[in-house]
């Protein structure tokens, strides 16, 4: 297939402060999202009357380009929250959700742990993320070759194109094991990248969030916190150092965060932690028009029995303590005579409301009391860890923890990871990873897991391409 580069940006992906003149013209920005069928490096030049360079002479297309990368990541990729984003997928692959889809159905591979290299939605994931790593990269150079650019316009660009490039990597690297870093749109250099090991790719991402922290504002773009600000990266930095057993780090990361009581406020109804204007937001995605709500809505809701996709799992429901208001008010029951199913209820819209009223969240303050909460009893500072984790525990209508040591701390920290964010961005099966506890958490519950599914297969077609990607994964 040959690759093409389209970039639109459409009236309703607007952004307050990006010029309505822009609105209602097809933006051909010349480096930005590769569609492809190929390898992430092999990107044809465009024919458009907007060259590269000019895409950054101007404020307007220059945010619109940043803007439509925020839009890739919503519409596909990793955190898509459709069918073949992260929150389903591997969900499907750990013990939350059950498959109830077609033998044939995308899904059922992941749920029944039987991975190939050849899985679509494992080459398209790790092809968006490097296609929306390259847009990123395209950014960076183009602000920081333009002429007409503020120096603040070009703080905050750059900015968020860090923390993009450092998010994606972090989800590549937490999924596929050692993967290239990727800093620049060079095809020569890009078409040969070699895989870096673990500890060098979290020094990469570190350095490109301390810089995003260092040149984005304090304050969002808007005020639906659709634009990264300093707060987004220092969030993403939280759980890197966490992932990296940088506890002091991370311990400070996210107390940057819960300390800023004046732009994050802690909510105790939990009906409204998923709306658009909820004050525990950190960052969320924009639907793509006003009106739609979430992916996930549409993913994971289902209104009659027996369910045509996925449901929760036994093994999430059992995991609730009597009284949890989270049981109650994020998962919702669907009957059937005598028969009951389960799914997550925390997105409450599945269809078009008059506007939005719910925007995918990526990034919230619940998960900052928990990192920091780990990182204090990681270094012995318990009564801390316990006075954090029971802020999670007691919005949700359960009593204080009766955990004393530091292991017994740990583990009510990852107990309540698991029924604090079920069905949210992989976190259940990166909670297990980072912690070594997928063979004894899965290899009961899941038919065939094997020690080796804690990385997924590099893509076969990418190996094909590029000799420096191998060798493949074991057990694949």
């Amino acid at each position: 297939m040959k690759k093409k580069l389209i970039f639109r940006f459409m009236a309703k992906h607007n952004i307050e402060a990006v010029s309505r003149n822009y609105l209602i013209v097809l933006l051909m920005l010349g480096v930005l999202l590769v569609h492809s069928c190929d390898s992430f490096v092999e990107v044809d030049l465009p024919n458009s009357q907007l060259t590269a360079s000019g895409v950054f002479e101007d404020k307007s297309t220059a945010n619109a380009a940043m803007v439509n990368i925020y839009a890739k990541m919503r519409d596909s990729g990793i955190l898509s929250g459709n069918l073949s984003g992260l929150s389903n997928q591997m969900g499907n692959y750990t013990d939350e959700l059950v498959y109830y889809g077609s033998v044939i159905g995308k899904t059922r591979n992941f749920y029944n742990n039987a991975l190939l290299a050849s899985n679509v939605d494992i080459s398209n994931w790790w092809g968006t993320s490097y296609n929306q790593i390259y847009a990123a990269n395209a950014v960076i150079e183009g602000v920081n070759a333009s002429k007409a650019l503020t120096q603040e316009d070009k703080k905050q660009l750059t900015g968020e194109a860090l923390f993009v490039r450092s998010l994606l990597h972090f989800y590549l690297l937490n999924l596929y094991g050692d993967v290239p870093y990727i800093t620049t749109t060079d095809y020569d250099k890009n078409k040969t990248a070699s895989r870096m090991p673990s500890t060098e790719l979290y020094l990469y991402i570190i350095k490109d969030l301390e810089s995003a922290v260092s040149l984005l504002p304090d304050d969002y773009f808007s005020s639906d916190r659709i634009r990264p600000n300093k707060s987004v990266a220092m969030a993403l930095l939280a759980r890197v150092y966490l992932y990296n057993k940088q506890w002091a780090e991370a311990a400070n990361a996210a107390s940057y965060l819960l300390n800023n009581t004046q732009s994050y406020s802690w909510q105790s109804d939990l009906n409204s932690v998923f709306l658009r204007e909820s004050t525990t937001t950190i960052w969320q995605l924009m639907p793509r028009v006003n009106g739609q709500n979430t992916q996930e809505g549409e993913t994971f809701i289902f209104n009659a029995g027996p369910p045509s996709l996925t449901a929760l799992s036994a093994q999430l429901l059992n995991s609730f303590e009597p009284g949890d208001q989270r049981r109650v008010l994020w998962i919702k029951t669907v009957t059937k005579g005598s028969e009951k199913w389960y799914h997550a209820n925390k997105y409450k819209q599945k269809s078009k409301t008059a506007s939005s009223l719910e925007y995918s969240i990526i990034f919230r303050l619940a998960e900052q009391y928990l990192i920091r909460s780990e990182a204090r009893a990681e270094q012995g500072e318990l009564i801390g860890a316990k006075e954090d984790l029971d802020k999670i525990r007691t919005t949700a209508g359960l009593l204080e923890t009766t955990a004393l040591s530091k292991q017994e701390i740990l583990t009510a920290i990852q107990h309540e990871r698991k029924v604090e964010f079920f069905t949210e961005q992989g976190h259940r099966f990166f909670d297990l990873k980072r912690t070594h506890a997928l063979d004894p958490s899965l290899s009961s519950v899941k038919a065939g897991w094997d020690s080796t599914d804690r990385l997924l297969p590099l893509p076969e077609s990418e190996l094909l391409l590029n000799a420096n990607l191998k060798p493949q994964n074991p057990g694949y």
